[in-house]
Parts: structure tokens; C-alpha cells; sequence
């Protein structure tokens, strides 16, 4: 069960032990969510998109039964408890009068924060990133997500142990008095730590191993690897069933999908018999604020991403703030490192969702945009077309070149990153040097512009 002191000497062993804060009462956890906005902060999106997302979060574990949820405006962070502490006062109240268990504050608390708010509400606290670590523990299968998940943890809760053991230190070292202190329990914590993320490391290693392997086998197939990626809950999983006819979990839920998926898939071709063979790949989604241990833990499994020929960019939209989260990919897929030539579809998915009037405004928005595909993965609307487009980008040619472009000609130069075909560029006198590999279609469409 999750203890509500803060200073539990058997909840602060769990935490340094590596163990996930799990109710297992038979009661759900009585919680609350908070969204910390400052004021002053100039934010992509708006603080209650923010504190949706955050309940979803939450909704996410089953075992916790949210009991209210608010948006916090500050005007600055407090070093000691985050926010002021006539709010801090307040929600004391609230809180003790609700019952409240646990409390969710979607953002980065620090450990002298997290420690001063769990003795002043007599509650245990989550931030952003353990909640999301919590989720990834809860849905993790395989054995490769569980030690991704474990590792994530450990890399974490190191950074989050304080000096709250300082009575615990050990003996005197050496001999006599001459000795200075020896070994503190903070630093034990920290080398037991450190040691178990080694062991998790080496065993992650062999995963990775294995997984080089099978990259090396698929590459002796001509199968193309066609990644799905994307926010987390845009129906990256709905359509990956779609595609495939694969039964992969897909539900209304933040991060149903940890494990990646990969299935074979026949497209259709133009004369309406069996066309090429594809590899798809359904992978865990992405989100703001990513925590960067899970970054680091999941790498070995978004390097599918990194591997394939075509990536499907799925996003949600009906979500009010889908350009949001679509730049949010954008930055997670730049981070790892994908390769710029790799060609990218976006998938406007849960067009079911849209009303009548704003889906021909989407319509609209996608005509002329051969890289847009509106579709419904739920009704099965638009996918015939995508299926089509995939096909299309396999079967279409692609010759190298090499092009000399004046520095005046900066939009034909963007235009050229944003398709993908750049290999490689170099500045020169003469302006941009650019090695290209395209299609006839492509170089068309880049001489008409």
C-alpha cells in the first residue's frame, strides 16, 4: 500500500530498493491531480489541456480513484514547497477533509520539495515522471520492457535520494580515532544503486544483441520496415490492427503500447492482386516531457524507428492541441537521431471523431499535400488510400544527384529538408552543395517550384 507518512523508514527502503509504489489494497488510492502553470512562462500549450492529459495519466493505473484535479497559476516556484504557502495551506485542508491519499503534480518536483510537501499534507507525492514510470511498470510484458522500466526507475530514484539518513551513518572508519566517518547509508544507497543498474545494463546489452540480429536477418529480406510512431493514444495501435490484422492491445488509454509489435503486411496492388511485402512496427508512443530515463532505457526499442524505410507520423486529429503534440514528436524523433533522407506520411487519424464541418476543413487543408492522409483506423475510412501511398513510396525509383543551390534560394532548400532527400550538404562559395536522392516525381515538383 502506498503510505501516507512521508517519513516511513519501510516506504523510504522500497524507494531506495528499486520497488514500484503499488497499492494493493483492495481500495483504490484516493487521489488528487495538480498542474503547476507559472504565469510568466511562455507555454506551447494551455495549462487545462495540460491538466486533461494529466488525468489521463492517472486514469492510466487503475488502482487510483481521482478525486479532484486543478490548475495551479504561479506567479514563481517556491524552492522549499513549489508553490506559496497560503496554497500549500489550502489544499492541506482539502486535502485532510477528502481523505486524500496520494497526490499527482504534473511537473518536476525536487527531492527537498517532494520531502517538505509529503510531511506538510501527510501524503505521498508523485511527479510527472514517476507517474509515467509507474504506468510503463504496470504495462510492460516482455522481458526487455520490464528491465527497460527497471532501469528508467533506478536512474531516477538516484537522482532523488536526499540526506534523510543522516542518523543511520555508520561507524567511525579505520582505527582508533584517526578514521574519519565511514560509509554513509546515502552513499550504500547510491553504490547498491548503481550496482543494479550495471547488472540491468548487461542484460540490456544482450537484448540489444539479439535485436542487431534480427535487424541483420531482416535486412537480407527485401521487406521495407514501416514504423508507426507517434503521441501516445493517437491510435497508432487501432491502426497497426488495421493494417495487419493483428490484435494488439488498442484502447482509449495513455501508453497501451510498451512493447513493440511487428507484423508482415501485403499491399494492395494498382491491378487489385497481392502487391509488395512490408514489415510494419508498432512502437510506444510519445508525450511531452518525456522523461529522459525513459529516453535512454527505451532506446534499444525506438532504434526500430531509426531502422526503418518509411515512418507513419500518426496523430490525433481531433485533439485540440495536435499541433502540439505533432512538434512534440518531432523533437523525440530529432533526438534520436532519425535520418532526415528517411521519408515521413502523416496519418490525421480518429477522423471519426471530427464533426462534418471541420472534417471538410481538413479535407481541404490535406488537398494538394501528397504526404497528409486523413483516415479513420476505427472505421477502416482513408486506410485503402494510405495503404496505396505506401506502396507507391516503394515502388517509385529513387536516383542520386548532386545539385549546386545559390544561398537565395532558401525556400527550395527547405523544401528539399522537408522532403527527406538531403543525403548530405555542404557550404560553399558557390552556395549550397546538395547530394540528393529522389524520385522523378520529387525532382519534378522541385524544378516547377
Amino acid at each position: 500500500m502506498i503510505s501516507t507518512d512521508p517519513q516511513d523508514p519501510d516506504d523510504l527502503l522500497s524507494q531506495r530498493a528499486g520497488q514500484r509504489l503499488r497499492d494493493t489494497a483492495a481500495q483504490p488510492t484516493r487521489t488528487y491531480v495538480l498542474h503547476p502553470a507559472l504565469k510568466s512562462a511562455n507555454a506551447r500549450r494551455l495549462p487545462e489541456h495540460g491538466l486533461a492529459e494529466a488525468v489521463a495519466l492517472a486514469a492510466a493505473l487503475p488502482e487510483l480513484d481521482i478525486r479532484g484535479a486543478e490548475v495551479v497559476r504561479l506567479s514563481r516556484t517556491s524552492p522549499a514547497t513549489l508553490i506559496g504557502s497560503g496554497k500549500v495551506e489550502d489544499l492541506k485542508t482539502r486535502f485532510k477533509a477528502d481523505e486524500i491519499e496520494l497526490v499527482l503534480v504534473d511537473g518536476t518536483v525536487s527531492p527537498v520539495q517532494q520531502r517538505n510537501l509529503e510531511k506538510e499534507w501527510g501524503v505521498k507525492l508523485l511527479d510527472r515522471t514517476s507517474l509515467i514510470l509507474e504506468i510503463f511498470a504496470d504495462r510492460a510484458r516482455t522481458r526487455e520492457g520490464v528491465l527497460q522500466v527497471e532501469l528508467a526507475a533506478l536512474s531516477y530514484q538516484r537522482t532523488r535520494l536526499v540526506r534523510a539518513w543522516t542518523h543511520l551513518e555508520r561507524q567511525r572508519g579505520g582505527f582508533g580515532f584517526v578514521g574519519g566517518p565511514g560509509e554513509t547509508q546515502l552513499e550504500a544507497d547510491r553504490r547498491a544503486i548503481d550496482d543494479q543498474v550495471i547488472r540491468l545494463k548487461r542484460q540490456l546489452d544482450k537484448v540489444v544483441k539479439t535485436r542487431e540480429l534480427h535487424r541483420a536477418s531482416r535486412r537480407k529480406v527485401p521487406f521495407p520496415l514501416v514504423a508507426l510512431v507517434g503521441y501516445t493514444n493517437a491510435g497508432k495501435s487501432t491502426l497497426f490492427n488495421r493494417m495487419t490484422g493483428a490484435e494488439v492491445l488498442a484502447k482509449d488509454m495513455l501508453f497501451a503500447t510498451l512493447d513493440p509489435t511487428m507484423r508482415g503486411i501485403t499491399l494492395p496492388a494498382p491491378d487489385g492482386g497481392a502487391g509488395r511485402k512490408i514489415i510494419a512496427s508498432d512502437t510506444v508512443g510519445f508525450i511531452s516531457d518525456l522523461p529522459t530515463q525513459l529516453v535512454a532505457a527505451f532506446r534499444a526499442t525506438l532504434e526500430e524507428v531509426l531502422e526503418a524505410d518509411l515512418i507513419l507520423h500518426v496523430r490525433d486529429i481531433s485533439h485540440p492541441e495536435t499541433a502540439e503534440q505533432a512538434q512534440d514528436v518531432a523533437e523525440i524523433l530529432t533526438s534520436l537521431g532519425v535520418k532526415p533522407a528517411v521519408p515521413v506520411l502523416e496519418v490525421w487519424n480518429k477522423l471519426d471523431l471530427v464533426d462534418p464541418a471541420a472534417r471538410a476543413a481538413l479535407a481541404l487543408g490535406a488537398t494538394g499535400r501528397d504526404r497528409v492522409f486523413p483516415v479513420s483506423a476505427l472505421t477502416g475510412e482513408g486506410v485503402p488510400t494510405l495503404l496505396d501511398a505506401i506502396s507507391l513510396v516503394f515502388d517509385e525509383a529513387k536516383t542520386d544527384q548532386t545539385l549546386i543551390l545559390p544561398f537565395a534560394e532558401g525556400r527550395k532548400r527547405a523544401w528539399l529538408h522537408q522532403e527527406g532527400v538531403v543525403m548530405a550538404e555542404v557550404e560553399a562559395e558557390d552556395g549550397y552543395h546538395l547530394t540528393l536522392r529522389w524520385t522523378a516525381r520529387q525532382e519534378k515538383r522541385f524544378r516547377d517550384l
